[in-house]
């Protein structure tokens, strides 16, 4: 969890610097189209959400996945391949941000103020969660199905076979599930572009430090050698 603190400072950082931006213009660009302008007065202040809000959410965030991610390592290391505490946690990084965010992204990416019907906002959301509920557990089955093909064909032909059958699945369920295409014409393409780059920037700044962090502090804690080096580099340093 401390590891996801650190992970979720790191990618508030890039969240405020990259992605408000986005949001302040797409913002600005719902405001100059809107023809409501009795629209009352705001619940919280834009101010708030870019600052307190936004730290609140990443950084809890950030918290809860190290903690889920955690648990995810307990059990997978030593059970999915001769990888040591480093190792592990940046594959299970890896797959984190592949199956929780990458994969359900590019079939519902992210969109900023002025983006959207607010009537399918509910049904958006819901199939959001499906595709990440479908990614991580055909992700899953990938896994159980390449290790119990490992002793038949090999570990290379058997996960080539199991990241093949990933791949089919969920492009059928991108076939399958519903597409929403509500960007209006007016709106401009390079905006949309920079703030679902910014939303990708965010994920992989959070996942990739989580995996670096977690992965020292597991390998010191975990590792003899890894302890044992530790004083005496101190000691030689003073």
């Amino acid at each position: 969890m401390l590891a996801g603190l650190i992970a979720g400072a790191l990618a508030l950082v890039v969240a405020y610097f990259l992605g408000e931006s986005q949001v302040d213009a797409a913002i600005a660009l719902e405001e100059a189209h809107s023809h409501d302008h009795g629209g009352g007065e705001e619940l919280v202040s834009r101010t708030m959400q870019a600052t307190g809000g936004l730290a609140t959410g990443v950084l809890v965030f950030g918290v809860a996945v190290g903690g889920i991610a955690a648990l995810v390592f307990c059990y997978a290391l030593g059970r999915i391949g001769d990888f040591g505490p480093r190792a592990t946690a940046a594959l299970i990084a890896g797959a984190a941000l592949l199956t929780v965010y990458v994969v359900p992204f590019l079939k519902y990416p992210a969109n900023p103020p002025a983006v959207g019907n607010p009537d399918t906002i509910g049904k958006r959301t819901t199939l959001f969660f499906l595709m990440v509920a479908l990614s991580v557990l055909l992700a899953v089955a990938a896994v159980i199905i390449g290790k119990r093909l490992a002793p038949r064909l090999g570990k290379w032909n058997a996960s080539i076979a199991a990241v093949a059958g990933f791949v089919v699945l969920i492009g059928l369920a991108y076939a399958v599930l519903p597409s929403f295409d509500e960007v209006g014409k007016d709106f401009p393409a390079t905006l949309l572009w920079e703030f679902r780059l910014s939303t990708l920037a965010v994920q992989a700044t959070l996942w990739s430090t989580f995996g670096i962090v977690f992965g020292y502090l597991t390998e010191r804690l975990l590792t003899p050698a890894a302890r044992a080096t530790a004083p005496q580099t101190a000691g030689a340093v003073s």
